[in-house]
């Protein structure tokens, strides 16, 4: 018995620190930038604090769906909706223009919009997570 609940636990956090790693890598393609050269190379705190926020804004649902899910495929499922959401967040955010063009800003380091778009994530990932609780 006690097996079956470790194997479930891993089979639940493997693929929880799967959607994390997939979406690592799928933040990194869908913003107009190069955020890990940004953050490694470059020491840009807009584009740390923006991508971290984006990773915690996932987090949270993620969270949620673990904890809420009646099965593991109502798991995955929610895991792909809660990803999808940070990811079209982001996509739109750094594809807007003029004045609250978030690109130009985080590629600047302007502090202020990166932690704009943290807590954006943020709230959107409570949002996402409060919805999933059904």
């Amino acid at each position: 018995m006690f097996l079956d609940y470790f194997l479930s636990f891993g089979l639940y956090f493997a693929t929880a620190v799967g959607i994390m790693t997939l979406f690592l890598f799928l933040y990194a393609l869908v913003t107009p930038y190069d955020d890990y050269a940004m953050i490694f190379e470059s020491n840009n705190t807009a584009s740390a604090l923006s991508f971290g926020g984006a990773v915690l804004g996932l987090c949270i649902p993620l969270y949620s769906a673990l904890v809420h899910s009646v099965s593991y495929s109502d798991f995955a499922a929610w895991a792909a909706v809660a990803m999808g959401i940070q990811l079209l967040l982001a996509f739109g955010l750094t594809r807007l223009r003029g004045r609250f063009n978030v690109k130009n800003h985080i590629e600047n380091g302007d502090v202020a919009v990166g932690a704009f778009m943290a807590f954006l994530s943020l709230s959107l990932g409570l949002v996402n997570a409060g919805s999933m609780s059904y």
